[in-house]
């Protein structure tokens, strides 16, 4: 019978593990007498429940968008706004800082990142990218297991009435490895509610313990799961609600310390609450997906939902349906909240969900174009009235979506047509060139998310070359670190005989003047025209001209025009791709541009054959360009505002910008003071939210002379000469007589600029050094990285008081005050490397350098007096000799060594060592030999003898030192320790 118990919980182990499915049609319904509860409903329920019965505060959900906190894309848990009560690192004055019990609803996205459920979004019936997760917490031991179980067990089967034999709990079984006995105490709990012994199962740290991290608080778990099968055979159990109790600090050697606050953090997922209570067979069947999978029904004219997968899903609709459902959930929801698809970071994630909703709305669906934009009401008709910022919100994000849409369609169908076209020449067992992927995807040139591409070959029955894609992802990796520095490649070059070449053959200087060809659209976004032109001449990689290229061959190409910035004047190249009129389904991708002698040569690879007098047609990288024109103007509005903070003396020494940051360099004689950091940002970020027209125009160059206030370089301008003014017409601006130059940003500049200087978003200085004698150089990020590094230093900034807070209040107890000072370093060596406003470091440095001085005395002086009493009692328990061998309490190296050196000090003939037993095995050790023991007996060979014994190690010098090892026979260390000694003396 113990056996078949044995057996039969094994089995259910395993099945929690594997996190089945929902069921197929034949899940049978909770009851079929009460009508199903709306989701609406059920999450009331909840928030009321914590409320009215038991006290808790409801705090609103946090945006998506993460604050301050750059280890998210997206809030993925409702604890992540309350990590600062958890860390200890709350503003005391902040209103969280009073949180006892406070319940909410959260937002959440899984999607990229550490918990990325996208790619297994549609494929089963069970994974969101947006979900709501309801949760009640408990900080500082306002009530910890016994409550938050009976609370739970009371919703769940009081409130909602789901019955009690359809539920199963599992609790930590403890890991002997870690030293951590099981958590009886919960199992004892739910045995005490009435949950049957059978339906309480013990599960290892992987299923039932919970970290933050790979340090910072944790604790045993209890989760609370649904047997979807209802008795009817074997069970069949989905997690619904996990009860996380935070008793532990994994520190950074991976020990875990008792913390001195407990906290409880529970987290259930609304719609598979919804499902549970609604009897449906998966989270799309409930009202929080049907009037969508209704909407998308209506409005494709596609087969109607049925909730089919794998080989049943002919042709992926239902699939499709479901993706299509939840992605427009998520960018609702993420648009909303400020988080607007892009080329990074979390926007660049959103973008990807943006453009795989197109995908399978267009292409399998069938849809419409306009279509996703026009599920945005629907979006807002289920989840408006619990956050009200998507009503606020429907219309720009119904527009912006549309836009996307368009924008992304014309790409998809190439990129079809791209796949088609290299499958056909691929041989039966071959894999789809990497090279071909990349060009494709979102780093690449058309923008097809990578899992897009590999889903649409999956289709094929194609796989695809994962190994040439991880080494173009690595080399791309390279690039972007190279961040703002100028690299200095050797590229293909034209040397001067080539150049010769073309001058005697009367070959034209490149006409780059369609890279300014571009339009702002009405609702803020940019167009970029592609360029059609004819290809001159081509050459190899050693620069040899030739007539044609073959396949894969890497070439420079040569055109009559372009529509490419090549990099000049510290502005990064263009990069993107170009196609044979015609043929437009084969790109040539174009790396890189730059300019020789007034020819511009494009560095591609060639995908097939290209020769000279080809029609080609191309196309810049978008995302890529627009970075660079809201860097380059951006950089324009640094350099006015540092001659407003510095004086109108202040020259500008070099710049270089790329879509990741900005650098750059100016003559200043002393270090910028944080007061004159943070006018530099104001008046960048008064320009900026002015949104002020930047006007462009190319004027003979005589007209720029003596114009008061004209930026220029010391470098040969050609002529005409291209002139960007801020706020002002170029005509204006030249006048002499307007005095306009004084007032604004005017400059001599080739650069592609944007043309209102809104865009920009904000502007930060992240970082500074000085060059040399007179030179500083600057860093700086723009738009929703520089809004991020605010949120880091603000962030940090709230951490720095909330240990100033502690501080003062002083603490008495060795082990809060070496955490404090262990806090201390942790927190400077955070201001020192984060992204985050450079005058608001400085800032901090400074307030931590008095902090870390004050806390380290604090701790010295409680070790001393702890030193002082533990060598009191071994001085009892020690009648005067030559050896002192012992065991004492310490909570550190730096304590024992204190004591060691005070016996020493009272009994100056007698040599001590002294080992002190720490978790998990651990073992400190320190000792201190007498001067007349010496030289035959060291200290440092003491401590090897026994720490070797014990298996670690030690260090120090003939009269003191320490080491550490782990050991369960503590009176075999000591014996070998009095052993060793006693021979040397």
């Amino acid at each position: 019978m113990a056996a078949s118990m044995a057996a039969a919980a094994g089995g259910l182990r395993r099945a929690i593990r594997r996190s089945p499915l929902w069921g197929g049609p034949s899940r049978r319904p909770l009851s079929s007498e009460p009508p199903p509860a709306q989701a609406t409903a059920v999450r009331d329920a909840f928030l009321s429940f914590f409320r009215d019965r038991h006290g808790h505060r409801l705090v609103p959900s946090a945006s998506v968008r993460p604050r301050g906190d750059p280890s998210l894309l997206f809030v993925n848990a409702g604890m992540n706004q309350f990590k600062p009560i958890f860390l200890g690192t709350v503003n005391p004055r902040s209103e969280m800082a009073g949180f006892r019990r406070v319940a909410n609803s959260q937002k959440c996205v899984r999607a990229g990142g550490r918990h990325n459920d996208l790619e297994d979004v549609g494929r089963d019936l069970s994974h969101h990218t947006f979900f709501e997760m309801l949760g009640n917490w408990a900080f500082g031991g306002e009530y910890f297991k016994e409550e938050a179980c009976s609370m739970a067990w009371e919703l769940l089967t009081q409130v909602y009435g789901i019955p009690k034999d359809r539920l199963w709990v599992s609790y930590f079984g403890g890991d002997p490895k870690a030293g951590l006995d099981p958590d009886l105490e919960s199992r004892d709990i739910w045995l005490n509610l009435g949950v049957h012994a059978s339906h309480v199962l013990s599960f290892g740290p992987e299923e039932n313990f919970w970290e933050m991290g790979d340090t910072g608080p944790c604790g045993p778990c209890t989760e609370i799961h649904y047997d979807l099968a209802g008795r009817v055979g074997a069970p069949q159990l989905v997690e619904l609600w996990n009860l996380v109790f935070i008793q532990h600090n994994r520190e950074t050697d991976g020990s875990l310390q008792p913390l001195p606050q407990r906290h409880v953090d529970t987290g259930m997922g609304l719609e598979r609450l919804v499902a549970v209570l609604q009897g449906t067979p998966s989270t799309y069947d409930t009202d929080l997906f049907s009037p969508l999978l209704k909407a998308i029904h209506q409005g494709c004219g596609a087969p109607p939902y049925l909730g089919q997968v794998g080989a049943a899903d002919k042709g992926r609709t239902d699939m499709a349906y479901r993706v299509v459902a939840d992605h427009i959930r998520t960018l609702s929801v993420c648009i909303a909240d400020g988080v607007y698809p892009g080329m990074s970071g979390a926007p660049l994630v959103l973008r990807r969900i943006l453009r795989r909703a197109v995908r399978f709305s267009t292409e399998v669906l069938q849809a419409p174009p306009g279509f996703l934009g026009s599920l945005v009401p629907v979006v807002v008709e289920i989840l408006g009235d619990t956050y009200p910022e998507l009503q606020k919100h429907s219309a720009q994000i119904a527009s912006l979506v549309s836009e996307e849409e368009a924008a992304f369609l014309a790409s998809l169908q190439r990129g079809r047509r791209i796949i088609d076209q290299t499958l056909r020449c691929l041989g039966p067992s071959e894999l789809f060139p990497a090279e071909v992927a990349w060009s494709l995807s979102l780093s690449g040139n058309l923008g097809l998310p990578l899992d897009l591409v590999e889903l649409m070959l999956e289709e094929k029955g194609v796989q695809l070359d994962s190994a040439g894609l991880a080494r173009l992802a690595q080399e791309e990796a390279k690039l972007r670190s190279r961040q703002a520095e100028p690299v200095q490649r050797q590229g293909l070059q034209l040397n001067v005989h080539a150049l010769g070449e073309l001058q005697r053959r009367g070959v034209p200087p490149t006409d780059d003047s369609p890279k300014y060809n571009y339009s702002l659209r009405p609702s803020g976004g940019y167009e970029f025209n592609p360029c059609e032109a004819q290809v001159l001449q081509l050459y190899l990689e050693d620069g040899t001209a030739v007539a044609s290229v073959g396949k894969g061959q890497h070439c420079g190409l040569l055109l009559d025009k372009t529509n490419f910035y090549a990099e000049q004047g510290g502005q990064a190249s263009d990069r993107g791709y170009l196609v044979r009129v015609g043929q437009e389904d084969v790109l040539f991708p174009v790396a890189r541009a730059q300019i020789c002698g007034g020819f511009i040569l494009h560095e591609a690879v060639a995908p097939e054959g290209l020769k000279v007098g080809d029609q080609v047609q191309l196309h810049v990288d978008e995302a890529w360009r627009l970075g660079c024109m809201e860097k380059h103007t951006a950089t324009h509005l640094l350099n006015w505002a540092l001659r407003q903070a510095l004086g109108p003396g202040t020259e500008q020494r070099g710049s270089h910008l790329n879509p990741e940051r900005l650098r750059f360099d100016v003559a200043t004689q002393a270090p910028l003071t944080p007061e004159q950091l943070q006018a530099v940002e104001g008046t960048v970020q008064e320009a900026v939210g002015q949104d002020e027209a930047v006007y462009m125009e190319e004027v003979a160059l005589a007209h720029t002379a003596h114009v008061p206030g004209l930026r220029s370089l010391d470098e040969v301008y050609p002529d005409p000469v291209r002139v960007v003014s801020v706020g002002v017409p170029v005509a204006r601006a030249l006048d002499p007589a307007s005095q306009a130059a004084l007032q604004t940003s005017v400059e001599l500049c080739c650069g592609t600029h944007l043309l209102r200087t809104g865009a920009v978003g904000d502007l930060v200085i992240i970082g500074e050094r000085q060059l040399t004698k007179g030179t500083v150089r600057l860093l700086a990020v723009t738009g929703e990285q520089a809004q991020q590094a605010r949120e880091v230093g603000q962030s940090l900034a709230q951490e720095v008081e909330a240990a100033t807070e502690r501080l003062s209040r002083g603490s008495q107890d060795v082990v809060e005050a070496h955490r404090l000072s262990k806090d201390m370093g942790r927190l400077i060596d955070a201001v020192d490397t984060a992204v985050m406003p450079q005058w608001q470091r400085r800032e901090l440095q400074a307030a931590l350098k008095v902090l870390q001085r004050r806390a380290n005395t604090a701790l010295r002086k409680l070790e001393l007096r702890q030193a002082a009493q533990k060598t009191q009692e071994l001085l009892q328990r020690h009648s005067e000799g030559p050896l002192i061998v012992d065991t004492v309490a310490a909570e550190s190296l730096s304590v024992l060594v204190k004591v060691v050196r005070q016996l020493c000090e009272r009994a100056p003939c007698t040599s001590v060592l002294l080992l002190s037993p720490q978790p998990q095995g651990h073992v400190l050790c320190a000792c201190q030999v007498a001067q007349s023991a010496m030289p035959a007996f060291t200290a440092e060979a003491w401590a090897l003898a026994v720490c070797s014994h014990m298996g670690g190690k030690a260090w120090g010098s003939q009269v003191v030192a320490q080491g550490t090892g782990t050991t369960a026979d503590l009176e075999a260390a000591l014996s070998t320790a009095r052993t060793y000694a006693l021979d040397q003396l």
